[in-house]
């Protein structure tokens, strides 16, 4: 494939993403597995260190997540190219619907699509949220060898989640980003 041509792809695949992907950077992951399948781009694995970059770097997770593939698959183009695409549905949508909306504010209609929208997202972002525990969780080449279900469960990533999930609900003040350095920290020393 000519690298025009993998560019191309790169734009209309995001674009994609951008257009279907309701709820945000989680409710992306989906459409990331896919893609990752159908082009052999990027595996599972991946995925699930996408979004660790992303969570733990400045800006919208689903743009950090385009840029990152965009850079491995095409380098600086790549990483240019697919951010914008995954962006300009957003753009095209929100004109277009703020024309509509200042129509039909007051709509029953509207406040409905509007519902159903927010199921639609939260149903997304769910099974993105299983789908990274499942990475996170779960040696599956253990588990594929036979070992059982047991013994491909990584206890040291589920004690560590638990351990931050926990001290984030008892000190909601503290910066998110104080997480994710202990989390790295605590991942190093332990070699996890």
């Amino acid at each position: 494939m000519s690298y025009l041509l993998l560019l191309l792809e790169l734009y209309a695949r995001f674009f994609a993403v951008g257009l279907f992907s309701i709820g945000g950077g989680l409710a992306t992951l989906p459409f990331l597995q896919k893609m990752g399948e159908a082009t052999g781009w990027f595996g599972e694995i991946d995925v699930s260190n996408m979004v660790a970059i992303s969570e733990s770097t400045p800006g919208p997770m689903g743009i950090n997540m385009a840029t990152y593939v965009g850079f491995i698959t095409a380098g600086v183009p790549g990483a240019i190219l697919a951010p914008l695409g995954e962006i300009a549905p957003a753009l095209f949508i929100t004109l277009i619907i703020s024309r509509i909306l200042k129509k039909f504010r007051d709509s029953k209609y509207v406040d409905y699509a509007f519902y159903g929208l927010r199921a639609a997202s939260m149903g997304l972002i769910l099974a993105a949220t299983l789908s990274i525990a499942k990475i996170a969780f779960f040696d599956a080449s253990a588990f594929a060898s036979g070992s059982g279900f047991f013994s491909s469960v990584q206890y040291l990533t589920v004690a560590l989640s638990a351990v931050i999930f926990a001290l984030t609900v008892i000190f909601k003040k503290v910066h998110p980003i104080f997480w994710i350095i202990l989390a790295a920290v605590v991942g190093i020393l332990l070699k996890m």
